[in-house]
Formats: structure tokens, C-alpha cells, sequence
């Protein structure tokens, strides 16, 4: 059972907790995540880590709530517990000092930015930061992000805040201006992650992408977080998260992450209709 210390809402549907967890808390590092159940006969979820604090001992999450899962855990106060939490899993992002770096987050994938841009700020790089958002009322994190960079371009898709576009449209702008970049790191969604990967493959611009493909195990035992990359049938959990982007299979990503959309919509249906009855 691990304690939730904080939990608070970041914006419409996207929640930050903050979990005692000491002995995870003692090995994160940026990139790596946990596995997670809710209840007991729940399924078991990947969360990236959003931030850790060794000496206090704590790690936080920020999730959003889509399946039936990050749902119940969105019920979740402050003073509950969260039932499992297995971790930090994954191999921790290889940070040294490149040179000048572009972090690129869209939506959710900002939070695990911010570890990321820290340590490589840490090691001496230059930071500059690409943060998307739907609109004005999604954005989190501003000033979290302003504190651990160098420079910080925000974009969101209307307009309501920043600069109107995409990141892509921020990064291109970045690339055009002929500054130099010697590595570009992106973590989002897994269209925005192969948009960023097409936009610098022309350029040769080494590009790192922190996958979201399905998980079950978490322990490379299973198989269900298996992706393409090289040609090679890797597993995300073991092998990854982080993976050259040039070398991922995009298309076939996609694809395995709307194979049960189905299901999903009609376990989070069912469950809701539960609720309702026993309320």
C-alpha cells in the first residue's frame, strides 16, 4: 500500500499525485516509470515518473483520466493509497553532455520533460524546451518548466496561449534559424513523437522517443509492449522506453495501441454503469 501525500487537479481531466514511496524513490531516475494497480482485480498501468525527491522519500505521477483505470485513480484524495506500485522499471534516459538539447512534451508527456530537462541541464547542457498544449486551459507546469531551462517556447493549438501551432511548428522555426542542435528528445503522444522523428530525420538530428506502447507485465515476460525498432522486435519494458526515433516503426506502434479501443470503451461503460447503480 503506498500512502498519496498530495492530489490535486492540473487541468481538465489530468490529475498530480504525489505518493510516498521511499525505496523507488531512492533509484528514479528520468525516463523510467511504474507499474500500478488500483484494486485488486485491476489491471496493471504504466506511469511515466513525473518528478522523485530522495531525501522526503516521494514520487509524483500525473496521469490523465481516459480508461477505467486512471479513472478510479482520479477518485482517488489525498490521505487514500494506491494498492500496487512496482518500480522505477525501464532504463533511465542516457544523459550526457551533448551540447544544445531540445526537450519536446505534448500534453500528458510534459511531466516526464521535466526530469528529463533537469539532469540534462545538470550535466551542462543547453536547454531549450518545446511544450504543447490543446489550449490555455490545459497548460500545467509553466514555471516548473521556466526553472530547469534555459529557454521554454510554449504552443498551444488554438492560440488561447503562447504561440498558436504545433510543436512542430516550433521546432521547424528552431531548425530554420540554423541554430545548432546536437540533440532533440521528444516524449507525447506516439503521432506527435513520429512527427518530431519525421521533421529532424532530414536533417540527421539525432532524435530520442520515450514509447507508450501497450504493457501488461512490465518485466519483459509477456510481450504485449513489443515494438519495431531497427527491424528488430524489441520490448518496450526491458529494451526501453527510450528508443532512436529514426529507427522506431511508427505505423505499427499505432496501430498495436488502438487494438483494444474497443474493449477499453465498453470496460469504462460497464464500470460507470456499476457506479451510477451503486450510488
Amino acid at each position: 500500500m503506498f500512502k498519496i501525500l498530495e492530489k490535486y487537479s492540473l487541468g481538465p481531466k489530468i490529475n498530480y499525485v504525489l505518493v510516498e514511496a521511499p525505496l523507488i524513490a531512492k533509484r528514479a531516475e528520468a525516463g523510467q516509470f511504474v507499474i500500478l494497480r488500483v484494486t485488486e482485480k485491476g489491471e496493471r498501468v504504466p506511469l511515466t515518473i513525473a518528478d522523485y525527491n530522495r531525501q522526503n522519500g516521494t514520487i509524483t505521477l500525473v496521469f490523465q483520466e481516459m480508461g477505467k483505470t486512471t479513472q478510479q485513480l482520479g477518485l482517488k484524495k489525498s490521505g487514500d493509497f494506491i494498492l500496487d506500485l512496482l518500480g522505477p522499471q525501464g532504463n533511465p534516459t542516457e544523459v550526457e553532455k551533448f551540447g544544445n538539447t531540445v526537450v519536446i512534451g505534448g500534453g500528458i508527456g510534459i511531466a516526464p520533460i521535466f526530469p528529463l530537462a533537469r539532469k540534462l541541464k545538470e550535466a551542462g547542457n543547453f536547454v531549450t524546451a518545446i511544450i504543447g498544449y490543446r489550449s490555455k486551459e490545459y497548460v500545467f507546469w509553466e514555471e516548473k518548466m521556466r526553472s530547469v531551462t534555459d529557454e521554454l517556447i510554449i504552443a498551444t493549438n488554438d492560440g488561447s496561449y503562447g504561440e498558436k501551432g504545433f510543436v512542430t511548428d516550433m521546432l521547424k522555426r528552431i531548425i530554420d534559424s540554423g541554430k545548432k542542435i546536437d540533440r532533440v528528445f521528444a516524449i507525447g503522444p506516439a503521432v506527435m513523437m513520429k512527427a518530431v522523428s519525421d521533421m529532424t530525420r532530414p536533417y540527421q538530428l539525432k532524435t530520442i522517443v520515450s514509447l507508450n506502447s501497450l504493457m501488461v507485465c512490465g518485466m519483459g515476460m509477456c510481450g504485449a509492449c513489443r515494438v519495431t525498432v531497427g527491424g528488430k522486435t524489441l520490448f518496450t519494458c526491458m529494451d526501453g522506453p527510450d528508443f532512436d526515433a529514426h529507427q522506431v516503426d511508427f505505423e505499427e506502434l499505432m496501430k498495436r495501441l488502438d487494438t483494444y479501443k474497443g474493449e477499453e470503451k465498453v470496460c469504462v461503460e460497464n464500470w460507470q454503469k456499476e457506479c451510477s447503480h451503486g450510488s
